[in-house]
């Protein structure tokens, strides 16, 4: 690799760490009527998505300290949007499950997301379209490794 073209590959790599960074915020900021901070957002997604689990595997996933999942499984209970039963087979544990009302919570947050991100490409011509096709592609590819 040339010096041109590994100081290019840093200066493309910088520029789409800023821009990827502030799309992610951007869409982030589109919530559901709850208006959940983004880790309280991610605990009901990933429970959405793997089903009942304890605060401590929530904890591992987000890796974040497990007083700090507590408090945040806590305050979703408190809104009704998770329930803890106890562990099946150790009484000193809980298992949090999403409730129908964290389940609506989610879908709400990524139709506005999804709505507020599809506005935008409208605006966007077909060959430009392509190309962010194209990049979704690669983004994955990237990701992935």
């Amino acid at each position: 690799m040339s010096t041109i073209s590994a100081s290019a590959d840093l200066a493309l790599a910088a520029d789409l760490r800023v821009t990827l960074g502030r799309a992610v915020r951007r869409i982030k900021a589109e919530r559901g009527e709850a208006g959940l901070s983004d880790p309280q957002f991610n605990v009901l997604a990933i429970l959405l998505r793997e089903g009942p689990t304890s605060p401590g595997r929530l904890a591992e996933h987000e890796r974040i300290a497990a007083p700090a999942m507590t408090r945040t499984v806590g305050c979703l209970a408190d809104r009704g949007l998770v329930s803890k039963q106890e562990h099946p087979t150790d009484g000193r544990q809980v298992v949090v499950s999403l409730t129908p009302e964290g389940e609506a919570e989610v879908q709400e947050t990524r139709r506005r997301r999804d709505a507020w991100l599809s506005a935008r490409l409208a605006g966007l011509t077909a060959d430009e379209r392509a190309t962010l096709v194209d990049a979704a592609e690669l983004l994955r590819r990237i990701t992935a490794s």
